[in-house]
């Protein structure tokens, strides 16, 4: 491939901003300068900018703790999105949220390239599950975990998949529960949708996992890194 695309491709920049880069002859191919971007190189060349090695990638897969107050979306007119957290570099790579996290919902967020895993991830035969923290107005009883247990039918008539529901705790005297929920399926605001069924309202909702992907504790709002090889081949078994 051309060497603007390999440089292109792995986030240094767009073609224009790599054409400046060779011109400042501040790329090396197997430690020789070059400042043609129609030099052809392999997905394994040693190509540097500054010294730093570049390693080419086909796809990319970011995972995000997204922070209450941004949307999940790639761009917007006049609302910050996931995509606005990102580093320059990062946000020139092509990455799209995989799922729908609402504005005021916090946690697991994967970023990606690869349509393929996102289309697996989120077609509904595969039963990805989703498990969730929320905080709910209203006292979750073994009757309530019995509902969930079941299919639930919503205010418009949906009927949802049983989910997998665990009270973590419960305040009577300030009428809240606070809870674990797991769902296989991704309806529009689902989480908040089955708890206005049963007359509850969810004031907050935290992703901690999809599929075998969990958010590490030491990730903060807002906060992002590349998936490990290891959470990566746990997406794609």
């Amino acid at each position: 491939m051309r060497l603007d695309k390999f440089l292109a491709a792995s986030g240094v920049g767009s073609r224009s901003e790599v054409k400046q880069l060779l011109k400042q002859k501040r790329i090396t191919v197997a430690g020789k300068v070059v400042t043609s971007p129609k030099i052809q190189v392999e997905a394994d060349s040693q190509v540097e900018l500054d010294h730093q090695p570049v390693n080419y990638q086909t796809n990319y897969y970011l995972l995000m703790n997204k922070p209450k107050g941004v949307i999940t979306a790639t761009t917007d007119k006049s609302q910050r999105t996931v995509i606005d957290l990102l580093g320059a570099g990062e946000q020139k790579l092509g990455l799209f949220p995989v799922g729908r996290l609402d504005k005021d919902t916090t946690g697991l967020l994967l970023l990606t390239t690869d349509g393929e895993l996102a289309h697996r991830l989120l077609a509904p035969k595969k039963h990805v599950s989703k498990v969730y923290q929320a905080k709910i107005e209203g006292i979750v009883t073994d009757q309530t975990v019995a509902r969930f247990a079941k299919p639930l039918t919503l205010k418009n008539g949906e009927v949802t998949k049983p989910a997998k529901l665990e009270v973590i705790s419960s305040q009577k005297d300030a009428n809240i529960s606070r809870v674990i929920i797991e769902i296989t399926e991704g309806k529009y605001h689902q989480v908040k949708r089955m708890f206005a069924a049963v007359g509850m309202h969810v004031l907050e909702l935290h992703r901690l996992k999809m599929g075998q992907l969990e958010l590490p504790a030491d990730l903060k709002p807002g906060q992002y890194r590349t998936l490990t090889k290891e959470e990566l081949a746990s997406l794609t078994k």
